[in-house]
Order: structure tokens, then C-alpha cells, then sequence
């Protein structure tokens, strides 16, 4: 999947569940400095992490891939 984009899906997921990018940095102990680059699309993200993330945010992972869309 494209960085970009599962960036801004994470971020928008993030943003309409109600998390800062702090909160969901220490849930998923990871950086703050990660997650933002997650989010811009400048790092890749692994899918362990893609799965971390849709279980905190409490999304099926195919809804924050956009895997459900296509």
C-alpha cells in the first residue's frame, strides 16, 4: 500500500476517533516523531503496526487500509 495514503487514512481514523497523535503514539509505544512520519507518508509502516493501530482505534483493518473500497 502507498505511504501516503495509509498515512492519511491513519490520520483521519485517528482525528474521527477522538486521539491526538500523542495518545496514540503511547498506546502503540511508538514515537511521536514515527507516528507523525506514519501520517505524512514519509515512513513506511509495517503490518503488524497497521493491525496495532486499527485494534486501538477499534477499526476493522480492512476499513483503515481502504481495502473494503476497492
Amino acid at each position: 500500500m502507498e505511504k501516503g495514503r495509509i498515512g492519511r487514512r491513519i490520520k483521519a481514523f485517528r482525528k474521527l476517533k477522538g486521539y491526538t497523535q500523542v495518545r496514540l503514539a503511547k498506546e502503540l509505544n511508538i514515537s511521536l516523531n514515527t507516528l507523525g512520519k506514519i501520517e505524512r507518508g514519509t515512513r513506511e509502516v509495517s503490518e503488524k503496526l497497521i493491525q496495532q493501530i486499527a485494534e486501538t482505534l477499534n477499526i476493522d483493518i480492512e476499513e483503515l487500509t481502504g481495502r473494503k473500497e476497492e
